[in-house]
C-alpha cells in the first residue's frame, strides 16, 4: 500500500486496502450471488412501494388526511436512516450471510404486519418497523460484492443488483393488482408481497455462500489489521476524512432519487394532465433507462480500470459524467413535449444510477470487510436524513410557489457537481488505491 501524506498514514490504520489476487475473486458462482442480491433488492423495494400503490384504496377505507399519510412516509424514512447505522454494525458483526438473512426475515415480517393494521397509528408503526429492517439491504449487499468481486467489477455488479429497485417499480403494480383482483382484499396484497421475502430467504440459506468463497476471499472477510478491528467503532470511522466524503455526498445526492420516486409522477401528471393509467408507460420507460444507466455506468468504470486507470480516478470520471448529465434537470420546467420530458428524465435517472453504482463501489474500495457495512450504514443514514430534509424543502417550495418546480430542480441539478467537488477534496490525498 502506498500512502501519500502523514494524514493518509493515520487513516490507513483503519481504512485498509485489500488487494487480493484477482484469480481468487473470479469464482464462477459470483454472478449467482449478484442474482440473489438483485432479487433481494427488488423484493425490498416491492415491500416499501406497496403502501404507495394501495394508498388510494386505504384512503377510501380509513379516510386519511394528507398530513397523516405524509407522517407515515416520513416515519419510514427516519426509521430507515436510523436503521442504516445500526444495520451496518450488525452485518459487520454477524457476517454477510447471516446478517443479510436476519434483516430479510425482519423486513418480511414487517411487510406482512401491514395486513393487520387498522388505524393510522397501526400503519405508522408497521412502516417504522419496515424502514428499520429494510435498511440492512445495502450494507449487506455491498459487503457481499466486496467479498466476491475484484475492484474493476464491483461497480458493474453493484449496478446490476441495484437495478432490482427498478424491476420492483415495474412488477409491483401488476402483482398487487392481480392479488386485489383475485382476493378482493388489500390485506392479502400486503401478505402476498411480504411472502416473497420468505421465498428469497430459503434460496439464500440453501446457497453455500461461505463454502464457495475461495480461501483468499474468505480471508478478506476477517479484519486484516489491528487498526481495522478498532475501526469497526463508529467513532473511529467518523474521524476519517474519507468517511465524511461519503457522508456528505450521500446526503447531497440521495435526496434527488427520492425526488424522482415521490415527486416525478405528480409533476408529470400535473404538467401533461395524465391519468393514473396514462402515467404508467412514461414511468416504465424512465425506470428501465435508469437500470441501463446503472449497468453501463458500472461497466464504464471497470473498463477504465482495466485500461490502467487508478481505481478512484476511474470512479470519479464516471461520477463527473453523471454530474454533468444531472445539470440537465434545470431544463425540465422549460419542456412542453411529453416525449422530450420522458427522454430527459430517462437520462437523469440513468445518470443517478450510474452515480450510485460507482459511489457504492468506491465505498467497497475504501474500507475493508471489517468496517465496510458500518461505513455504508453511516453514509446511507446521511442520505436518508438528507431525503427527509429535501422532501420538506420540496413541499414548502411547491406550496409557496403554487406548484413551480424551478427552484427544486435547480437545487437538485447542481447537487451532484457540488458533491463531486466535496468528494474530490476529501479523498484526493488520502490513499493510493490498489490496481
Amino acid at each position: 500500500m502506498v500512502t501519500l501524506d502523514p494524514r493518509a498514514q493515520r487513516e490507513s490504520r483503519t481504512v485498509i486496502e485489500i488487494a487480493a489476487p484477482r484469480e481468487s475473486q473470479k469464482s464462477r458462482y459470483r454472478w449467482l450471488v449478484v442474482a440473489l442480491l438483485f432479487l433481494a433488492t427488488g423484493i425490498n423495494y416491492m415491500d416499501r412501494s406497496a403502501l404507495g400503490i394501495l394508498a388510494h384504496t386505504l384512503d377510501l377505507e380509513f379516510k386519511w388526511s394528507e398530513d397523516s399519510y405524509g407522517n407515515i412516509v416520513i416515519g419510514f424514512t427516519l426509521a430507515y436512516g436510523v436503521g442504516y447505522i445500526i444495520a451496518g454494525r450488525i452485518v459487520d458483526w454477524l457476517g454477510t450471510r447471516i446478517g443479510y438473512a436476519v434483516f430479510v426475515f425482519l423486513w418480511t415480517l414487517a411487510a406482512i404486519s401491514h395486513a393487520f393494521a387498522s388505524s393510522v397509528m397501526g400503519f405508522f408503526f408497521a412502516r417504522l418497523c419496515l424502514g428499520f429492517a429494510e435498511s440492512g439491504n445495502f450494507p449487506a449487499a455491498i459487503r457481499a460484492i466486496s467479498e466476491w468481486f475484484a475492484p474493476e467489477e464491483r461497480a458493474f455488479a453493484t449496478g446490476i443488483f441495484n437495478s432490482g429497485s427498478n424491476l420492483a417499480a415495474l412488477v409491483a403494480p401488476g402483482f398487487i393488482a392481480f392479488i386485489l383482483a383475485r382476493y378482493h382484499s388489500w390485506r392479502a396484497a400486503f401478505v402476498g408481497v411480504g411472502v416473497l421475502g420468505f421465498v428469497w430467504l430459503i434460496l439464500w440459506l440453501f446457497f453455500p455462500y461461505q463454502r464457495l468463497l475461495s480461501g483468499e476471499a474468505k480471508r478478506r472477510v476477517q479484519p486484516v489489521a489491528t487498526g481495522a478491528t478498532q475501526g469497526t467503532r463508529w467513532i473511529d470511522l467518523l474521524r476519517l476524512r474519507v468517511m465524511w466524503a461519503f457522508v456528505f455526498v450521500k446526503a447531497m445526492t440521495d435526496p434527488v432519487w427520492w425526488l424522482y420516486l415521490f415527486w416525478l409522477p405528480k409533476f408529470l401528471q400535473q404538467r401533461f394532465h395524465l391519468s393514473v393509467a396514462q402515467i404508467g408507460i412514461p414511468l416504465a420507460i424512465i425506470y428501465c433507462a435508469s437500470s441501463l444507466g446503472a449497468v453501463v455506468g458500472g461497466w464504464s468504470a471497470g473498463y477504465l480500470i482495466r485500461r490502467g486507470w487508478k481505481i478512484l480516478s476511474a470512479r470519479k470520471a464516471v461520477l463527473a459524467v453523471s454530474a454533468a448529465c444531472a445539470l440537465l434537470l434545470m431544463l425540465a420546467t422549460r419542456l412542453d413535449s411529453l416525449t422530450e420530458m420522458i427522454a430527459l428524465f430517462s437520462v437523469l435517472t440513468a445518470a443517478h444510477q450510474a452515480w450510485a453504482a460507482n459511489l457504492f463501489a468506491a465505498n467497497a474500495d475504501c474500507f475493508p470487510a471489517a468496517t465496510l457495512s458500518s461505513s455504508v450504514g453511516i453514509a446511507g443514514a446521511a442520505g436518508a436524513f438528507g431525503g427527509v430534509v429535501f422532501q420538506k424543502f420540496t413541499g414548502l417550495v411547491l406550496q409557496v410557489s403554487h406548484g413551480d418546480y424551478t427552484l427544486v430542480f435547480l437545487v437538485a441539478g447542481v447537487a451532484y457537481a457540488a458533491a463531486l467537488i466535496v468528494f474530490h477534496i476529501l479523498t484526493k490525498n488520502a490513499i493510493e488505491y490498489p490496481a
